[in-house]
């Protein structure tokens, strides 16, 4: 029936929709017929009953204004593990030709001085 950690994790959740529905003054009965789901849902959904469906956790938050909180449940954009794992994952890039040849050129440069160099045929480099 899950861990002790997502037990309480629910309940928590079902006493916070609890506080948001009853600061909105909205009856169970109220929010059952607004969100499409019976009275007894929304009760069990209270008690943090983990058999409750997302999809009716959704339509309650809609109901309450809160379904952006929904959405950003699992932001994976703040997922600093996951960030951590995929950028160990990512190939080793190459220089590119380009990146090789400017770095030549500089240190050419900076072996002669950054002066141009002049060869006898009177060509400037």
């Amino acid at each position: 029936m899950g861990s002790p950690k997502s037990r309480a994790a629910l309940e928590r959740l079902g006493r916070d929709l609890r506080g948001a529905r009853l600061r909105r003054g909205i009856a169970i009965a109220d929010l059952a017929v607004r969100a499409g789901t019976s009275a007894s849902s929304i009760a069990r959904l209270e008690k943090g009953d983990p058999g409750v469906g997302i999809g009716t956790l959704a339509d309650v938050l809609v109901v309450l204004g809160l379904l952006d909180r929904l959405a950003d449940l699992i932001d994976i954009r703040k997922d600093d593990l996951g960030l951590a794992l995929a950028a160990e994952r990512q190939p080793r890039r190459g220089r590119s030709s380009a990146t090789t040849l400017r770095r030549q050129q500089d240190k050419d440069k900076a072996t002669h001085g950054g002066a141009d160099v002049i060869d006898m045929d009177g060509a400037s480099f």
